[in-house]
């Protein structure tokens, strides 16, 4: 019996700085977890040190899709621009 993985999620996180606002897109196995992490100061190096909020949220059955999926959107700039939309540059979300 094939051993089924657990689902894969790709996000994107956004947040209010006093440079703007900003995006950040990842993959996890464990959204809640991999949130956490980041406001932490404990995800990757560009998260560091801002209050993040989640934006958006698709899963996936494998590891790879998501991956891919994750690829496509580190460069739809479009896209995360009209995610991000919402964020208030004046109250940035503690």
């Amino acid at each position: 019996m094939k051993r089924r993985e657990p689902l894969s999620f790709v996000y994107v996180l956004g947040c209010s700085d006093r440079d703007g606002i900003r995006t950040y897109v990842g993959w996890t196995s464990d959204i809640a977890r991999r949130l956490a992490r980041h406001n932490a100061g404990k995800g990757a190096r560009s998260t560091r040190g801002r209050a993040w909020q989640l934006l958006y949220v698709e899963y996936f059955e494998s590891r790879t899709e998501a991956m891919r999926r994750e690829y496509f959107l580190k460069r739809a700039r479009k896209l995360r621009k009209k995610l991000s939309a919402g964020i208030s540059l004046f109250s940035p979300v503690p």
